[in-house]
């Protein structure tokens, strides 16, 4: 089933670049084909094949739309090994402005230094998803491979950065 989530929301097959807005559409039209409220009066058996669509059509789209997931899907989809953090560790300039960035959401005192550390991090964030499309593009599958490793940190930056955000 893995193989089939680009086909199954027919994005262009195994290309690292989407059209989000089609993507979103071809999701909402056949959510609206398979999704369980249409199913309610039908057999046990639909009933069952109708949520099991539903939620690989829910587990595409999410996994398609968002950059990381996307290009780890691409990497998997290509028999590569899993990506880990560690895949980018020879980057020791890479690992240092990360533990700067840990250093500040550490250090945090006010809302303002909040939004400056979470408009880094989108920044960042934006500028690897480039990069990551660039050598998708010119099948740079070990490029790819240390740019995904990239945003896994980014990514727990992210989640650090949200908590820090909830009114405690």
């Amino acid at each position: 089933p893995a193989a089939g989530l680009t086909r199954l929301v027919s994005c262009s097959d195994r290309s690292f670049r989407i059209d989000a807005q089609r993507l979103q559409r071809r999701f909402r039209s056949l959510q609206r084909v398979v999704h369980p409220d249409r199913f309610g009066q039908r057999p046990p058996k639909e009933q069952y094949y109708s949520e099991q669509h539903s939620s690989l059509i829910n587990k595409a789209y999410q996994t398609l739309l968002n950059p990381l997931s996307r290009g780890l899907y691409l990497l998997e989809l290509s028999g590569m090994e899993p990506v880990k953090e560690t895949d980018c560790d020879a980057d020791s300039a890479f690992l240092m402005e990360i533990m700067e960035i840990n250093e500040k959401l550490a250090e945090l005192k006010n809302e303002d230094n909040l939004e400056e550390i979470e408009t880094l991090i989108i920044v960042k964030q934006e500028e690897l998803t480039r990069e990551v499309t660039a050598a998708f593009e010119r099948d740079d599958l070990q490029g790819a491979k240390k740019l995904l490793a990239k945003m896994i940190y980014f990514a727990n930056l992210e989640d650090k950065l949200k908590a820090k955000k909830v009114p405690s």
